[in-house]
């Protein structure tokens, strides 16, 4: 995924941060798109302006993220190619992260070295790796317990040709302890706050509609989003004594569970609502 893609997916709530959690979560099924001014509607119910919304779908245009289509004086919308990879990739692993999976105790272990005035470069494979999962213990070395991303950091080293990097997959030792390890590589305590911060913000909703669904999943598929690029998701013999991902993800299913079919609901009653009004006009 690109630098901006990565800075909206995990960025705060603004519009068209939240414009590519509605493209993913309601647009991304569709066969045929949407009308420009459904994907309006969607972010006005969200709190944004008119303006501000309108904003948002322009410049997601502009940027490639969706195709355009005049059809009278109304666009019809629809996600790019490039996007529609990007968002399927992004849906399959924001929905599958944080259910229990068995560790062999292997580590995918990635030595990375990039000349000193490529500082450019350097951040952009940090990011790329960080991204991924990886934590770094200094001096270049980035490791993860999750030896199957090594075609990701292939992926990330073919675009950046002056990089070196070589990798290994092997098991920790008896010279250390890898609770150690994992504190020096990743700020888990960071990550737990906006565990604690998502279950206490999600659990005590009580969305009465479909409007209310509509906004309360949307934002909260917004929240949950971020966890896959914040938490490196270690196994649990790794982990820090009551460790809330279990907790947070199993509010998340459940919520989403409830909510998606009326939240869905409003979504094509926005669509339908401007097909008609199409269909009156002309």
């Amino acid at each position: 995924m690109n630098e901006q893609f990565r800075k909206r997916a995990i960025g705060v709530p603004a519009a068209r941060s939240l414009l590519l959690t509605v493209l993913g979560e309601y647009v991304l099924p569709l066969e045929h798109g949407v009308w420009q001014e459904t994907l309006v509607g969607a972010l006005t119910t969200l709190g944004y302006s008119h303006q501000a919304a309108r904003q948002a779908v322009a410049r997601s245009v502009r940027d490639g993220w969706l195709t355009t289509e005049r059809q009278g004086r109304r666009a019809r919308m629809a996600l790019s190619s490039s996007t529609g990879l990007l968002l399927e990739s992004g849906a399959e692993r924001i929905y599958s992260f944080g259910a229990e999976t068995a560790w062999d105790g292997r580590w995918l272990i990635v030595v990375l070295r990039v000349p000193e005035e490529s500082r450019a470069v350097r951040h952009q494979l940090r990011s790329g790796l960080a991204w991924a999962g990886f934590g770094s213990i200094g001096g270049g070395i980035w490791l993860t317990p999750h030896v199957d991303r090594e075609r990701e950091v292939k992926a990330t080293l073919q675009r950046e040709p002056l990089a070196d990097a070589v990798s290994f997959i092997a098991q920790f030792g008896t010279v250390g302890d890898p609770h150690q390890v994992v504190s020096s590589a990743w700020e888990l305590e960071t990550v737990r706050a906006q565990y604690d911060e998502f279950i206490r913000r999600f659990s005590r909703v009580k969305p009465s509609g479909p409007v209310a669904c509509f906004r309360e999943l949307t934002l909260m598929v917004h929240a949950w989003r971020r966890f896959p690029f914040l938490d490196p998701d270690l196994p649990e013999t790794l982990l820090p004594p009551r460790w809330p991902r279990a907790r947070a993800h199993t509010l998340f299913a459940d919520r989403r569970g409830r909510w998606s079919r009326a939240a869905r609901g409003f979504f094509d009653a926005l669509e339908a609502s401007v097909a008609a009004q199409r269909r009156t006009a002309a």
